[in-house]
């Protein structure tokens, strides 16, 4: 029964997600306005002997005007939208490369402490332990890009601080520095001057119910950001997921564990989306303290906010240290030109894609543009009822609530893509983009990088198949084979791969009837 429960409440909430994901929510009151409109112009026009009625010459010129210019709305929202998928594309592909770069370009092999009882050992785990940090620093990046898109400022949250932590906070030794030599990047992320006293501690609890959706928050000793939890309401830091999949979802377990001086956001913090939110007017009845979380996302209307653009310089910060890395490593000449030019390319790319990101978070429409269009929408669909209700009469009353909803809702769909990098079900899913840089980038640490003579030339592999079906090693311990004479030996070789050629070319090709 318990379970039948569950799994009611879990199609429901899919379905409100679902809705939410609509434009319903957001224009049924102006439908509402104008339908209202057509019934009293159709009451006035049948009821009584006064007719409202008027020539429809202009509804046909209007509305193909109208129809083109929402059109043009909506496409370029939507080029915008999927200009923004592309650039994470980008960012993902530039984190890749820089994290192949640093961890194969860069040698394992350096000099060796001649002071240290196992220099060897020593060496390689002090190179790894320098190279896994900075790939760690190259997957904050991204994080922090997302943070910054949302409006989000500082690098205190639950998947960003950890990846981060190590980075030196003052400009001067800790011992003697004041809040005067606090570096940028933890300026900008509110950090209190305590020189690393009274550290916050961020046990990670797994299955409590508000690690679901936070999963790690700092202990906080501040009473007013304590009550500002207590008095937030149900669903303010609700999770996006499933509650089946939120049991075993939770990504932030997976990296460090580490004490902060400032209590950890989360990861993903959406702002409150209750069921009176979409009521107009209806917001203002609540508590002081809940009004103002509700305001922080729709105006008393019921309009979205656009998120405000946050004054943090945490991906600028972390992309700085990783250039000092690069200008080290061409300092000690570890790398190569062609390694060092790729790597110089794969930080410039990653900078320009984020400049690009920004470029469209922080450029809407002109606002004489969106208001012109809407009051052009709303002025027609007011006269529309006077225009037809000649002809439809009853049916006049269906046909403005139907126009009303297609025309409002292209112009919110373009409104609502405008700005793919928010919190909107419509919108892209950074967090999903980062964990997916996240888990590429720990598959390229986990490669051993082996020498090419240690797997190539072994029982499991065949190069010169479907011709020579022999693995490697038996051809090389085959040293009485044609492949191996002085003068003959690269002829046979040749022979053999233009005879797997034409195997291959008559195998593969579909003989069509």
């Amino acid at each position: 029964m318990a379970e039948e429960t569950c799994t009611h409440l879990s199609h429901g909430h899919r379905f409100y997600q679902k809705f939410r994901s609509t434009v319903i929510s957001d224009i049924w009151p102006e439908v509402l306005v104008f339908t209202l409109v057509a019934v009293a112009v159709v009451i006035v026009s049948e009821l009584t002997s006064t007719s409202l009625a008027v020539s429809s010459q202009m509804l046909t010129v209007l509305g193909t005007v109208l129809g083109l210019v929402i059109s043009f709305r909506t496409s370029t929202a939507y080029e915008r939208f999927a200009e923004g998928r592309k650039l994470w594309t980008n960012l993902a592909a530039g984190s890749r490369n820089l994290a192949q770069i640093i961890w194969i370009h860069v040698p394992f092999d350096r000099e060796l402490d001649a002071d240290k009882n196992d220099p060897e050992a020593q060496s390689h785990l002090k190179v790894i332990i320098e190279k896994k940090s900075m790939i760690n620093l190259v997957q904050a990046y991204s994080v922090s890009v997302k943070h910054l898109l949302r409006g989000e400022a500082g690098a205190y949250y639950t998947d960003l601080y950890p990846l981060i932590s190590f980075l030196p906070r003052f400009s001067t030794d800790v011992h003697k520095a004041t809040k005067e030599d606090i570096l940028p990047l933890w300026k900008a992320s509110g950090m209190k001057f305590s020189k690393f006293k009274g550290i916050h501690t961020t046990p990670h609890v797994s299955n409590s119910p508000r690690s679901e959706s936070t999963s790690l928050l700092g202990t906080c000793e501040d009473e007013e950001s304590m009550d500002s939890e207590k008095d937030a309401p149900r669903g303010f830091r609700m999770s996006m997921r499933s509650p089946e999949r939120a049991k075993t979802y939770d990504p932030e377990a997976v990296l460090p564990q580490l004490p902060s001086e400032n209590p950890l956001r989360p990861a993903n913090d959406p702002p409150y989306g209750g069921l009176l939110d979409y009521i107009p007017f209806v917001r203002e009845l609540r508590s002081p303290k809940r009004q103002h979380l509700v305001k922080l996302h729709r105006t008393s209307t019921g309009k979205k906010l656009r998120p405000k653009s946050a004054v943090s310089n945490v991906p600028t910060e972390i992309m700085l240290f990783i250039s000092a890395y690069f200008v080290s490593l061409m300092r000690k000449g570890l790398l190569t030109p062609a390694s060092a030019t790729a790597m110089n390319n794969a930080i410039v790319a990653l900078q320009d894609t984020v400049s690009n990101l920004e470029r469209i978070k922080d450029t809407p429409l002109p606002f004489a543009y969106q208001t012109h269009l809407r009051m052009s929408v709303w002025l027609y669909l007011l006269f529309l009822p006077f225009q037809i209700e000649g002809s439809l009469k009853w049916v006049t009353i269906p046909a403005t609530a139907f126009t009303s909803f297609l025309l409002l809702g292209f112009l919110e769909i373009g409104q609502e893509i405008e700005n793919p990098f928010d919190y909107e079900l419509n919108d892209l899913d950074l967090g999903h983009f980062c964990h997916a840089i996240e888990r590429e980038l720990h598959e390229i640490t986990a490669h051993t990088t082996p020498a090419p003579d240690s797997f190539i030339f072994n029982e499991w592999n065949q190069p010169f198949a479907p011709a020579d079906r022999r693995n490697a090693k038996a051809m090389m311990d085959d040293v009485e084979h044609a492949y191996h004479g002085v003068d003959s030996g690269m002829y046979h070789i040749r022979k053999t791969l233009l005879k797997s050629w034409r195997d291959v070319d008559s195998m593969t090709r579909h003989k069509r009837s």
